[in-house]
């Protein structure tokens, strides 16, 4: 008979997984660093037998048992997202859950993926021994040889088991069920793919019970350049040798002091040691000491990093020095893997970002794989290691049952602040602790706050969650605008309630966590954040959202390739391309945004006096001088490079300025239509780049040609109307609608009224400054600009000129704008200029104000003077130099996941199109400043596209002169155009001269 309490819907696993637990994970061991231990190390990664159910209920039960029968199982790699190996789908979210917010409970309909292992086990593994998972998403469950080790949460935190006396020799059995979702994923909705696996290493470690199992080193450096030196060790033991061979350092550890933790651990603290004069550790000169203790059993080997972290004068000083974060937000992400990255990868992303002047990662939103953090003590990085923690979801409904603030997810939410910090603790690249991102307010994050300073005073505590900053070390916003940013430098930001606090914030450094977001199209102002950077010591930098976009590699039924974003799997509830907005593509090809942010970020400030007599130089590295680089220059014209060389240039000490005069070799070469540019690079290879790499670069000169005057005289040019078209010297007109129908023999349509461009994923956000604002790709649309069409009104010929008038409207509005053409020709050349006037009521921006001409595909060919090589918009294409351009029409296409406005080519004088080779047919157009796109399709197929597949060229060169444009501005996720950048509809003339 049944008991009244009974729950009958309960499964046999239920209790054991405990899914519905808030707590931590059960069963094991308290953490420790995550080091070479100096002992055996066997490694269970490789191909294990796999089974994915589609919920806990649909899956197999007694899995744990020895003799199961895995048989008719499919086989996975561990490590691994077992998504990307043809079980369930990828789901993106940004904020909202996929599930219902109903805390701890998650659906019944929760992927269950079982996972079995046979491996056998040396002699050094049977006096004792450590499992260890490094990474495990969402909930797992362990058992080995049948015996329930105990279940792991925490999905980037690593987990370990202690297995001696059930490993064996032969033929062990590891199983591990993984449910993707849990109490705990209420805790990880960190903007990001949810992707289910064993995705990091898994790992037996040897651990017999005369070894010593964890490690803390300080290493600290003063004022008089000396390193001092103070380890503790779990559990102390007698005996142990300290030595650094490098500084002829070796000493036996006495442990005076020891502490015992709640599990029963017992650490020893040495003495502090002083170890001599020492080259401190920094980003720029990232000087590692290995370090050795030793006892009879094992050795541990440790790189060590001698630096000091403090805070004064509302600055954060490493070694005394303040610092400025030129830094990115980092997640983990590979388009055929997931989140299982490959280490080489992880060297192939940290190169990318020196190359580029990047100093500094945020680790969002949770701790990296381990090796990340040790290229980032090599390499050079300052890092902020964030918690596995964010909870953004529960800001809908105000915040209410935030995990931040109930009492039942204290525990697990220490217990994940221990285990970040315990596990990095030996990385002098790490100097400041996040408690996590968008997690909201709580006494939970004052605990684990009070924790970790405890536990570590020696580094900062970073959380931006909470602006009045009550139990943090640093100021830290997402997305401010520069103007709010300003007064924070100024330290006049609005005050807070409580004097005692406001006065607290005000004395902290400022940093921005996340900005200028790079999606699609942008960033745009990023100067304008650097300028104030530059401008405020308060200011110190900051993380822009992010390095990598997280596309998946898919395949349309041809083989064509192209990444996959949210909503491509069939996901219900997603958050579409967000997830696309990284500085670098899926497979780490930089995006236009990189190249500004390289530039914008360097760290010299270079600039050539008008006269080319005198280069200034300002040295904005921290701690380095200038002896590591090497400095060339070169002048070209539109002939090519016509003289170069290099530059003797004074070492210049970090945060000094000097001018050095050049030389009368370079001066005389000063001439119109000249430029000269200086270059600083590196002298010698680098850990991250070759010698030569290219550091900063300035320029001066004027590459603009004088341009063409077009003089008409008396029987010069005659307009002729004949066939249904009007003949005008080299041209010729359509009598419907005014527009040229041929140039030199050329089939020209156009020019023809432009005020749309393809909205870019900035132009679709919602402008953070403006708080209700209407997206204003949305107002444009409704505006009706994709939609403007002409109306002949008249063609006049008097005079030589013949004036073309018509009126562009849109349907259903009142608007309009009257356009006039005027053309000029001298027989040759034909020069048209144009005069734009519209009348009221077009809102407060347009896009554009461009002209479209079609001309035969096979013109495909652009050779420019102006800037190049890239792209540039008023608020970005600050790597763009100025100078003499080519590249075809593929070349010109950013392939932006989601097709949208780009390419567009600024500050041009003149534009030559010509068809393959090179030449042989050509139309040029030239002004006295314009920006030109040139694209193998309409820009409505642009606009139409969701997928880079979607653009299907249609033979024709689809080209279009801009006389202006609107800036890109950051609104996918912050403030829009700064004012300076916006184009407010007004009157317009321009002037283009073909030939």
């Amino acid at each position: 008979m049944l008991s009244s309490n009974t729950n009958l819907a309960a499964g046999p696993y239920d209790s054991i997984m405990g899914l519905t637990n808030p707590g931590p994970g059960t069963g094991g061991l308290r953490p420790r660093a995550h080091m070479d231990h100096g002992l055996p190390v066997l490694s269970l990664n490789g191909n294990w037998r796999f089974n994915y159910s589609q919920s806990l209920a649909a899956a197999p039960v007694g899995i744990e048992a020895e003799t199961f029968d895995d048989g008719a199982w499919d086989t996975l790699p561990v490590p691994s997202s077992w998504n990307f190996h043809g079980h369930g789908a990828p789901a993106y979210t940004n904020v909202q859950f996929p599930f219902p917010l109903d805390p701890p409970h998650v659906p019944d309909a929760n992927p269950v993926g079982d996972h079995r292992f046979v491996f056998d086990a040396g002699q050094e593994f049977l006096q004792g021994a450590v499992l260890r998972f490094d990474g495990l998403d969402n909930a797992g469950t362990v058992w080995l040889n049948g015996q329930l080790l105990g279940t792991t949460r925490g999905s980037k935190l690593a987990h370990e088991f202690e297995v001696t006396g059930i490993v064996r020799a032969v033929a062990n059995v590891l199983v591990v069920r993984v449910a993707q979702f849990s109490a705990s994923s209420f805790l990880e909705d960190q903007d990001a793919w949810w992707l289910p696996g064993i995705f990091r290493d898994v790992s037996l470690l040897a651990q017999p019970q005369a070894s010593f199992r964890d490690v803390c080193v300080h290493a600290g450096y003063t004022v008089g350049g000396s390193g001092t030196l103070r380890v503790e060790m779990d559990p102390p033991l007698p005996d142990v040798v300290a030595a650094m061979a490098g500084l002829g350092f070796s000493e036996v550890l006495e442990f005076a002091e020891t502490d015992h933790d709640e599990h029963g651990g017992e650490t020893g603290v040495s003495a502090t040691f002083d170890v001599g004069q020492v080259e401190p550790w920094s980003a720029e000169v990232p000087t590692l000491y290995e370090l050795t203790l030793s006892t009879p059993l094992q050795t541990v080997r440790l790189l060590v990093g001698f630096r000091t972290i403090t805070v004064e004068d509302a600055q954060i000083k490493l070694n005394g020095t303040p610092l400025l974060f030129r830094g990115v937000n980092r997640h983990e992400h590979n388009p055929d893997l997931g989140r299982a990255v490959p280490r080489e990868q992880m060297r192939r992303e940290l190169c990318l970002m020196k190359a580029h002047n990047i100093n500094a990662i945020r680790t969002s939103h949770y701790p990296p794989h381990p090796v990340l953090l040790d290229l980032a003590d090599e390499l050079g990085f300052y890092v902020i290691d964030e918690c596995d923690y964010e909870t953004h979801g529960f800001e809908d409904g105000a915040w209410a049952g935030n995990p931040s603030q109930e009492p039942q997810y204290r525990e697990a939410l220490l217990d994940r602040m221990v285990r970040t910090v315990e596990r990095d603790k030996n990385h002098p690249s790490v100097i400041m602790w996040s408690l996590g991102n968008e997690a909201g307010k709580g006494e939970n994050l004052r605990a684990m706050a009070q924790w970790t300073k405890e536990r570590d005073p020696e580094r900062l505590v970073h959380y931006e969650g909470d602006w009045a900053c009550p139990y943090v070390d640093v100021y830290s916003r997402m997305y401010a605008t520069t103007a709010e940013v300003e007064l924070i430098g100024r330290q006049e930001e609005a005050p807070l309630p409580d004097p005692a606090q406001d006065e607290h914030r005000r004395n902290l450094p400022f940093i921005l966590c996340e900005y200028v977001h790079a999606m699609g199209n942008g960033p745009g102002g990023l100067q304008e954040y650097q300028d104030l950077f530059d401008a405020h010591p308060r200011l110190q930098g900051g993380f822009v959202w992010e390095w990598i976009e997280h596309g998946i590699r898919q395949h349309t039924p041809d083989g064509e390739a192209f990444f996959a974003y949210g909503g491509d799997f069939g996901e219900q509830v997603h958050d579409g391309n967000f997830v696309i907005d990284g500085m670098v593509s899926a497979d780490l090809e930089p995006r236009p945004g990189l190249l500004d942010y390289k530039k914008v970020v360097e760290p010299l400030g270079l600039a050539v006096s008008a006269d080319w007599c005198e280069l200034a130089l300002y040295n904005k590295y921290d701690f380095l001088d200038t002896a590591h680089l090497a400095w060339t220059w070169a002048v070209a014209g539109p002939e090519g490079k016509v003289a170069g060389g290099t530059l003797e240039v004074p070492v210049t000490a970090a945060g000094a300025r000097a001018v050095v005069e050049l030389s009368a070799e370079i001066t005389r070469e000063l001439a119109p239509e000249r430029v000269l540019t200086i270059s600083a690079v590196l002298a010698h290879e680098a850990p991250w780049a070759p010698a030569g790499h290219e550091i900063a670069w300035t320029q001066q000169g004027i590459p603009a040609a004088p341009q063409p005057q077009v003089h008409t005289t008396s029987g010069a040019a005659e307009a002729v109307v004949e066939d249904g078209e009007l003949r005008f010297g080299p041209a010729t007109f359509s009598l419907s609608t005014g527009e040229l129908s041929a140039f030199k023999f050329v089939p020209v349509n156009g020019p023809r009224l432009t005020l749309w461009r393809a909205p870019t994923d900035n132009d679709n956000g919602k402008d953070h400054a403006l708080p209700g604002s209407p997206r204003t790709a949305d107002t444009w649309e409704a505006a009706g600009l994709p939609l403007l069409q002409g109306r002949l009104q008249s063609m006049t010929y008097d005079g030589g000129e013949l004036a073309v008038r018509v009126r562009y409207g849109v349907p259903v509005a009142r608007q309009h704008v009257d356009v006039e053409y005027v053309w000029r020709t001298d027989g040759t050349l034909l020069e048209l200029s144009v005069q734009v006037t519209p009348s009221e009521g077009w809102g407060q921006s347009w896009p554009r104000v461009g002209f479209d001409f079609e001309l035969p595909g096979g013109f495909s060919q652009a050779a420019w003077t102006g800037y190049g090589p890239g792209q540039k918009y008023p608020d970005t294409g600050m790597a763009a130099q100025r100078g003499w351009f080519s590249a075809s029409m593929e070349e010109l296409q950013v392939p932006y996941v989601r097709p949208q406005e780009n390419g567009a080519r600024a500050g041009v004088s003149k534009l030559v199109l010509s068809t393959e080779p090179a030449g042989a047919q050509s139309v040029t157009f030239q002004s006295e400043d314009f920006a030109f796109t040139l694209q193998p399709f309409s820009r409505q197929v642009l606009t139409n596209a969701n997928h880079t597949p979607d653009l299907v060229a249609d033979g024709i060169s689809h080209l279009t002169l801009d006389a202006a444009v609107q800036g890109i501005g950051t609104a996918s996720c912050g403030p829009g155009v700064l004012p300076r950048y916006q184009l407010a509809p007004g009157p317009l003339t321009f002037t283009v001269v073909l030939g």
